[in-house]
């Protein structure tokens, strides 16, 4: 649950909120993305009033962010501070815009080095195992099975997954309507067997259900007839990795690394996975190169005029 802000003084109140519409009109940021940007400062505020500290977010000194990032360093790992940093440079970045500051206080303010993390990926084997391991004699098991053949077979955000319209499914041009990141879109293609699975979730249990007002478009919806959260989406895969006792992290975005890193694998070009992915720079998705050395040194053999 997001915490509660008790703000210092009126000013913080208002330059949040002005940010808030910055964000969302004029960069197209998602309501999520916005909140966490909002929680950063939220943080600030939270130690500025602990400590008794009386500052608007124009007179904000270095001294003080650099006493707050200190702080927070003994609460938060890297990856989280880094991102905190990375929020509250943003905000004082779009003061300045405004002409309601002439500096940076972060300016100078490091973020703590964090690594690349790669993603973990399923083999292709442990997609098919996750596939049989549902129960497709439950009421949910053909849609679960949809699902997860929509997540692995389009690489899908969860978020995506969940927000899918009946409207967006394009199956005889082979595409579906994606509506992602800053409510922007992209075609993704559709396989054959994945549009199979979707029309038997649909003339099945979807067919039976009371759907309520305002989710008749809706793809993927529970057992109220009603839009899935990001959190029931976890769970059905986190129950099915644990059924099978797989001994890694797996979640939605599994599917999604897995599906980029087994079409490099069988010859893919990064920018064709950037466009499916809808990766808005191609330096997010060059960390699949990371993901399979031998990979790697199959593609030098093959092609290099050195080979």
């Amino acid at each position: 649950m997001k915490k509660k802000c008790y703000f210092v003084n009126m000013s913080w109140n208002n330059d949040i909120k002005k940010f808030q519409s910055f964000l969302r009109i004029e960069r197209g940021l998602s309501t999520n993305t916005v909140e966490n940007y909002s929680y950063d400062i939220e943080r600030l505020c939270l130690f500025l009033k602990e400590n008794k500290i009386d500052v608007s977010p124009v007179n904000i000194t270095e001294e003080t962010c650099q006493e707050f990032i200190y702080h927070v360093s003994k609460e938060v790992n890297p990856r989280s501070q880094s991102r905190i940093i990375s929020g509250l440079k943003s905000f004082f970045n779009y003061l300045i815009f405004e002409d309601l500051r002439v500096d940076n206080p972060l300016e100078l303010i490091d973020s703590p080095k964090t690594g690349r993390k790669l993603p973990d990926t399923l083999s292709v084997e442990e997609i098919d195992k996750l596939i049989e391991a549902i129960d497709l004699t439950s009421n949910e098991g053909e849609r679960n099975r949809a699902m997860i053949e929509t997540l692995y077979g389009c690489g899908l955000r969860v978020s995506e997954l969940i927000t899918l319209k009946i409207s967006d499914l394009f199956f005889e041009e082979g595409f579906i309507k994606i509506t992602g990141k800053g409510n922007k879109q992209r075609f993704v293609p559709i396989s054959d067997i994945t549009q199979k699975y979707i029309h038997r979730y649909k003339e099945s249990m979807r067919k039976d259900l009371n759907i309520q007002k305002g989710h008749e478009d809706t793809l993927f919806l529970n057992r109220r007839g009603r839009q899935l959260t990001r959190a029931m989406i976890f769970t059905i895969i986190k129950n099915l990795a644990m059924k099978l006792s797989f001994f890694k992290t797996i979640s939605p975005h599994t599917l999604r690394h897995s599906f980029a890193t087994h079409l490099l694998e069988n010859g893919a070009d990064l920018r064709s996975i950037q466009l499916m992915l809808g990766h808005e720079s191609i330096i997010t998705t060059e960390i699949y190169v990371h993901l399979d050395r031998k990979f790697l040194t199959e593609v030098l053999n093959n092609y290099h005029p050195r080979r």
